[in-house]
């Protein structure tokens, strides 16, 4: 295996859940791009799976900065109307995917793409790789009791966090010859009987794994007043991580102007 990241064919990314803690994604994207690292297939978990879909798209990094510190929660999640196993629901993220790029197929998007949920009848995880973009991120980040299950194809799906936190193994399954993998949190094995952190780390220390870890304690997945140091400390990890790769793309002087 050729240890230059940036000449593996095809090079994966998986992109692990923890709430608001998914602002360091963005940092460690930013990276990627400025080391000229480009990743041509990503999964993602919980709210991976969204800062995965942003990639996919191929929205700018430093664009999705802005977008991610100026989040509020109602980019993500409404209160329900309706009663169910849950108290909201994600119609804030389906308005915010058609705002910055539109509900596409997943087939459809430039970069291969899956999300991981997991099924609450057989406890197994779900790779969402095809059909809507909006669907596969809603039944990803459905954290039980806080979010519906979503019902997709006969399963019946909740937060992928259940069972595959970081996804190293669905970025393999869709064909990456080596992983990039950004775990924000432990594996949390919330339902009866899952028992995923053992397999988990087992393959983060496969030679065909390049993790980066974001060093992110004492900051809540919850809270969003750290977002702007939560991309920072993203940032950090991957240039530590990726300190032997040159610059090839400088960062922008100027971010974006933020657009509501």
């Amino acid at each position: 295996m050729d240890d230059d990241l940036r000449k593996v064919k095809p090079l994966g990314l998986a992109l692990g859940g923890g709430g608001a803690l998914g602002a360091a994604h963005v940092g460690v994207l930013q990276v990627l791009h400025e080391r000229g690292i480009h990743p041509s297939i990503v999964a993602g978990t919980s709210v991976g799976s969204v800062m995965g879909g942003a990639y996919a798209l191929g929205i700018d990094p430093y664009r999705l900065e802005v977008m991610v510190t100026h989040a509020q929660w109602g980019n993500f999640a409404w209160p329900g109307l309706n009663p169910g196993f849950g108290v909201l629901d994600q119609e804030g993220l389906r308005r915010t995917m058609e705002q910055i790029g539109g509900d596409l197929p997943i087939e459809d998007l430039p970069v291969t793409y899956g999300a991981v949920a997991t099924d609450l009848i057989s406890r197994a995880p779900i790779l969402l790789d095809r059909g809507s973009l909006a669907d596969a991120m809603c039944a990803s980040i459905a954290v039980p009791g806080l979010f519906r299950p979503a019902v997709h194809d006969g399963f019946v799906l909740v937060d992928g966090g259940m069972v595959e936190n970081l996804p190293l193994e669905a970025a393999f399954e869709m064909g990456a010859a080596h992983v990039i993998g950004v775990r924000l949190a432990p594996e949390w094995d919330g339902l009866p009987q899952f028992h995923t952190s053992v397999h988990v780390h087992e393959l983060e220390i496969r030679p065909d794994v390049t993790l980066i870890h974001p060093r992110l304690g004492g900051k809540s997945m919850w809270s969003l007043k750290d977002l702007p140091e939560l991309v920072a400390l993203g940032r950090e990890a991957a240039e530590q991580s990726l300190a032997h790769y040159p610059v090839v793309n400088k960062r922008p002087k100027e971010l974006p102007p933020h657009s509501d």
